[in-house]
This record gives structure tokens, sequence and C-alpha cells, in this order.
């Protein structure tokens, strides 16, 4: 079954309405469920219109990417690190230093 993403608009629609119709009827006129219906009261009750906003994740694709690029540049970064550090380790076991940049 596909989701349906309700305006800010419709939401408050239906919590309005509820209070005539009553939960059951409004729920069922706009095909909500109840337990999304409670939700919604919630939010509304504890934070009021801000509470149901719309807030889906509306990033560019170019930020998407450039995410991913930074995550992948990261790994390489740590991968570069880690060979760093054996081959100081391999500089210590060769030289019988206990700091390889004395060398």
């Amino acid at each position: 079954m596909k989701y349906k993403k309700w305006s800010l608009e419709e939401k408050l629609e239906i919590l309005s309405s509820s209070e005539e119709l009553g939960i059951v009827e409004a729920c069922r006129k706009y095909k909500v469920s109840t337990g999304t219906f409670y939700s919604w009261k919630k939010k509304y009750d504890t934070q009021g219109e801000a509470g149901l906003k719309v807030t889906y994740d509306i990033r560019s694709k170019e930020l998407k990417q450039s995410e991913e690029e930074n995550r992948i540049l990261r790994k390489l970064l740590s991968n570069k690190d880690i060979e760093l550090e054996v081959q100081r380790e391999l500089l210590k076991k060769k030289f019988g230093t206990s700091d390889p940049r004395k060398i």
C-alpha cells in the first residue's frame, strides 16, 4: 500500500472535523488510521501547528552525492592513516628506535 503525504492544511482539517464528526468517522471519511490521527493530535496538542508541519527529507541530490563522496574519502583517509602507522611500527622494529622521526 502506498503512503499518502498529508499537507499541514489537510491535517488541520481532519483534526477539526473530528470534533464535529467524531474521531472514528473522521478517520473513515479521510481514510486515515486512528493511530496516525492520535499521533497528529498529540503533536498538535504539544507543539501546535509547528508539530504538524511536513518534515520530509528534501535534501538535494547533489548534497546526498557530496555526503557519499565525503564518506568514501574519510574511509580512504583512515586506511592511509593505518598504513602509515604500520610503516612507523616496521621502522621501529628495523632500526630499534622509539621515534621513527629521529631517523
